[in-house]
């Protein structure tokens, strides 16, 4: 089914992604990703629900301020039942595409 695809607003410590408004995120599919990373590697753990959610997925960085990483998911992308939590781990920041 096509929707309309949003931009949360950036996380910079694990919670959970909001719209610009901004309202937390509800049932959604998360359609892709875009992290920018610190000086040290980390990681990104979306969870389901929140933080003792169902996790997702969980995506690595490299220790480098200056690599962005974008991450397209395939077909309708990944479900959200609840909501949308980031889990942060040495990130600089981190948004989501949703629909």
């Amino acid at each position: 089914m096509q929707t309309d695809v949003l931009v949360s607003v950036p996380i910079t410590s694990s919670g959970q992604f909001t719209d610009q408004t901004p309202t937390a995120l509800t049932r959604c599919r998360v359609k892709a990703l875009y992290i920018i990373p610190s000086a040290t590697a980390g990681s990104l753990v979306l969870r389901d629900g929140g933080s003792g959610g169902a996790v997702k997925a969980t995506f690595n960085t490299v220790a480098s301020a200056t690599q962005p990483t974008f991450i397209l998911f395939p077909g309708e992308g990944l479900v959200f039942q609840t909501a949308v939590y980031g889990a942060v781990t040495n990130l600089g920041s981190a948004i989501i595409f949703y629909g």
